[in-house]
């Protein structure tokens, strides 16, 4: 029986690799994960709760405590529409690509290799920077604490800019030089995380003797923004939608899972559940636990969360201690954010979607990761982290286009998957994860959550809107099509030719094989 037991991973692995064969992939990396650390991988990143934490106040300012919870049960109910969804792709189709490899197979043949050339981009753009995000948000907890503790030291830019490239340094020299440990680190950071969000809930909760009232954390609206009613209770709800993202992690990495058809897909939905869950109990305790929102908004720490750690305690050392705990989830978020994006690169790159792709294509033969899809996801982090150097303003931006690149990815495929099945023209998802006959109900309901998102997004935050508090993510979106344009033309277009299982137009048999043979070269290194 023992035999049976240890036989079945390694049959579930040669099944694995066989189908990934059958979509015209060669099997590259080391299938080493399994459902609980892919829950505390993707865990590490979703960290609803710790994400929350970081654009704390920006919720408190638009609409208020009512308006961050009770929204944030909406967001929740229609992430859980998107992530089942995601599931049920991930499951017929697991493949590193993800969102831009389920629109090539789901779209019509006609314009399949332009749309998921663009979702791509797309995807490319939220996963990386939110990596540089995750950087910076790391920093200025790390910065915080110092000014906790020395309440005479001033933050600088360049000081905040310089500790955010040393986060990324970490998540660089882990993944390159300690790949094998990933799948057990996953592992811890799931406890870290759960242990650190009881830890923090309890402490605050106990200590805080001057806690809000239930009016003001469940109905009391709040109003800073100088719009409407409406119209900030709208952003309020966006915020809470930044932390509710990244979910797509698992199948980004299916490649490296174990019996990925089934697992991947579990991942995803169980890290928005767990994320929901915790989200919801850390939004009361923190809104119950704040003080004045013009205190904690102008706090010298600058991190609205550690004043509020701050204000329940009393105490210098208990408030770090607290912050440090997220900074080790913050970190570990830089770690499997890494992964993720060098996981990314290396699937569009494989199918020839990025100049040089036969350089971020390779894997090393012997670590069985894409080192150089890596060096590029953390040069490109520093590259947005390097533009906190020059403007806040700018960088805020990259705040926005992180979250924005994520939803618009998640949407496209979503969306040929809804017109095929309403055209009659349906691609089927023959995967063990099905949703039935709620499948187009949940996709349709995932769909119109994700262009609402996506269309506010670009919504000013703050009136009277300026040069300064200006929100330029429409501008940016603007240039990464921009960029995306240039590169079909140049390179894309002769170049990428989508997922080598999908059935489009304008790719021929040549180019099949030649896109094939990038999966087949990349062992070269030694």
């Amino acid at each position: 029986m023992s035999q049976m037991s240890a036989d079945k991973p390694f049959d579930n692995v040669v099944e694995e690799d066989a189908a990934l064969e059958k979509m015209g992939y060669q099997a590259e990396l080391k299938r080493s994960f399994n459902l609980l650390s892919m829950i505390g991988f993707c865990f590490s990143i979703v960290t609803c709760w710790s994400a929350l934490s970081g654009v704390l106040i920006i919720g408190a300012e638009s609409g208020g405590p009512p308006v961050m919870v009770w929204s944030w049960l909406g967001v929740c109910a229609f992430s859980l529409a998107v992530a089942y969804s995601m599931a049920e792709m991930c499951s017929a189709y697991p493949v590193a690509g993800g969102q831009y490899s389920w629109a090539a197979i789901l779209a019509p043949r006609k314009w399949a290799r332009g749309f998921s050339y663009v979702c791509g981009w797309f995807m490319l753009t939220g996963i990386l920077a939110m990596g540089a995000v995750n950087n910076f948000i790391t920093a200025e907890f790390i910065l915080g604490v110092a000014v906790l503790n020395n309440p005479d030291y001033v933050i600088t830019r360049w000081q905040t800019t310089l500790v955010a490239y040393g986060v990324a340094f970490v998540g660089l020299g882990f993944n390159v030089f300690l790949p094998q440990l990933l799948h057990k680190v996953s592992r811890f950071f799931l406890i870290w995380n759960i242990c650190s969000f009881v830890i923090i809930i309890v402490t605050i909760l106990a200590c805080n003797d001057h806690k809000q009232s239930a009016s003001f954390v469940f109905k009391d609206f709040q109003n800073f923004t100088g719009f409407g009613t409406a119209y900030t209770a709208i952003l309020g709800l966006l915020q809470t939608a930044f932390g509710m993202c990244c979910y797509d992690a698992p199948s980004h990495m299916t490649e490296e899972i174990v019996n990925a058809r089934k697992e991947a897909p579990r991942a995803i939905v169980l890290s928005v559940w767990i994320g929901a869950a915790t989200g919801f109990v850390f939004l009361i305790a923190a809104c119950f636990c704040i003080g004045s929102i013009e205190g904690v908004a102008g706090s010298a720490t600058g991190v609205p969360i550690l004043q509020i750690f701050y204000d329940s305690t009393g105490s210098v050392a208990g408030s770090s201690c607290l912050t440090v705990l997220l900074i080790v989830i913050d970190i570990g978020c830089a770690n499997a954010l890494t992964a993720e994006g060098g996981r990314a690169v290396y699937a569009f790159a494989r199918d020839n979607g990025l100049p040089f792709s036969k350089v971020w294509s390779k894997v090393d033969a012997k670590k069985q990761i894409p080192v150089f899809a890596i060096l590029l996801t953390v040069l490109v982090q520093i590259a947005l982290n390097s533009i906190y150097f020059g403007t806040v303003t700018g960088f805020n931006t990259v705040v926005s286009i992180a979250t924005e690149g994520f939803y618009v990815s998640y949407a496209m495929p979503l969306l040929v998957r809804v017109l095929s099945r309403l055209s009659g023209k349906e691609t089927p998802l023959e995967g063990p994860w099905s949703l039935g006959r709620w499948s187009l109900l949940v996709n349709i309901i995932g769909l119109l959550y994700l262009l609402f998102t996506s269309i506010t997004f670009n919504f000013p935050t703050v009136n009277p809107v300026d040069s300064e508090n200006m929100n330029y993510t429409s501008a940016a979106i603007g240039v990464i099509m921009l960029i995306a344009i240039i590169t079909w033309v140049t390179t894309g277009r002769k170049n990428f030719a989508g997922p080598p299982g999908a059935v489009i137009e304008g790719r021929s048999q040549h180019d099949s094989e030649e896109v094939s043979t990038v999966g087949h070269h990349t062992k070269e290194m030694e």
